[in-house]
């Protein structure tokens, strides 16, 4: 069951959501057929609801949405990216790096500032 609380970033409303977002931003940025992205899902999922108020988290569906995983140079998914104050603070990619302890350190050390 998805969250209501992850969000659906696109192409054309990235900018106003993510970088003008007055909260961190936790972008995922997957495609419906990778395996490693679906299993990514559940831990993003769960963040968005325990960040819920403190952390804005969301999905940028990288087969929909071409223009934003190239302008920050996505070469293989899953990737997450932290943004904090409209830049890219925090880039990790693959499985391996994508646990929730880890993801967990990278929010808490971005509203930390």
């Amino acid at each position: 069951m998805a969250s209501e609380n992850v969000l659906h970033f696109t192409d054309s409303d990235f900018d106003d959501k993510v970088l003008a977002s007055d909260q961190p931003v936790v972008v995922d940025f997957w495609a419906e057929w990778c395996g490693p992205c679906r299993m990514v899902g559940p831990t993003i999922e769960a963040l968005a609801d325990e960040y819920a108020g403190k952390v804005k988290v969301g999905k940028v569906d990288c087969d929909s949405n071409r223009q934003i995983p190239v302008r920050y140079n996505i070469r293989g998914i899953p990737t997450v990216i932290i943004f904090s104050g409209g830049q890219a603070v925090k880039s990790m990619t693959g499985l391996n790096q994508l646990q929730k302890t880890t993801l967990k350190a990278a929010i808490e050390e971005a509203l930390a500032g």
